[in-house]
């Protein structure tokens, strides 16, 4: 019995089979969507540690960061501390309930701390949240 069909006529596939390539890029997309809200986005700091409930997300929030070299953020822009008093009685007069989260990193001195919470509390701001890193 001989083949039907010669060796000869049989030609290499020479085409590349795409579709695994984009389900990999459709893997990485989607993973990179999913974890980009978890990164955490802002000054980096040293948080100190503590235990607390996560933070509220859907309301509206002001982030306030000391760094360890004590300088001022409001919501990731440096600004002095005269600035940061007049933002913040802005803030209250157009948005008093505004969440107020206060980063500050654990080598930033205590009095500089409540200086910032004072500042607040001076202009009726009054939902403010120490932000800690969770235990581990």
């Amino acid at each position: 019995m001989s083949r039907r069909v010669p060796l000869t006529t049989l030609k290499p596939l020479s085409e590349i089979n795409l579709t695994p390539l984009m389900d990999l890029t459709f893997i990485l997309l989607i993973t990179f969507i999913i974890t980009f809200p978890l990164i955490e986005q802002g000054v980096p700091i040293n948080l100190p540690q503590g235990s607390a409930s996560p933070l509220p997300t859907d309301t509206a929030r002001a982030v306030i960061s000391l760094d360890g070299a004590g300088k001022l953020y409001l919501d990731d822009r440096p600004v002095t501390f005269e600035a940061f008093e007049a933002q913040c009685a802005v803030l209250a007069q157009t948005a008093p309930a505004t969440a107020v989260y206060v980063r500050a990193d654990k080598a930033v001195p205590y009095g500089d701390v409540v200086r910032v919470l004072r500042a607040l509390h001076e202009r009726k701001l009054t939902r403010i949240a120490l932000v800690t890193q969770g235990d581990s």
